[in-house]
């Protein structure tokens, strides 16, 4: 079996595929000062970049959990993430409310995804 890795740090790596998944470490937005809509919509650009880079899609999205810094921003999130799901290849989905690594994160996703 291999397990490949990419972008790899002392901490982590940011792709790493295995059995045709490709798993995405948690990904947050490029710019932190903008509101929740700009940042979902940076960290999705950022999804993209990196599924495509493994070999997959958000056609190929297994399963995703979503980090929101407050539940208040939920509404404003997914109407980002709808317009961004293809129909009928939403994933297996979980939403939570949590502290960020920076005060400033408002989102940050972690994505599981098939090869194409």
């Amino acid at each position: 079996m291999t397990i490949e890795r990419l972008h790899i740090s002392e901490r982590m790596s940011r792709i790493v595929k295995h059995n045709g998944v490709v798993y995405l470490s948690g990904q947050v937005p490029k710019d932190a000062t903008t509101d929740i809509s700009d940042q979902t919509a940076t960290m999705l650009d950022k999804v993209d970049a990196l599924l495509l880079e493994a070999g997959s899609s958000r056609e190929h999205l297994l399963s995703v959990t979503i980090f929101l810094k407050t539940m208040n921003d939920f509404a404003a999130m997914n109407a980002v993430w709808d317009a961004w799901v293809p129909e009928g290849h939403a994933p297996a989905r979980t939403c939570v409310e949590g502290a960020m690594a920076r005060n400033e994160l408002l989102v940050e996703i972690a994505v599981t995804a098939a090869v194409k």
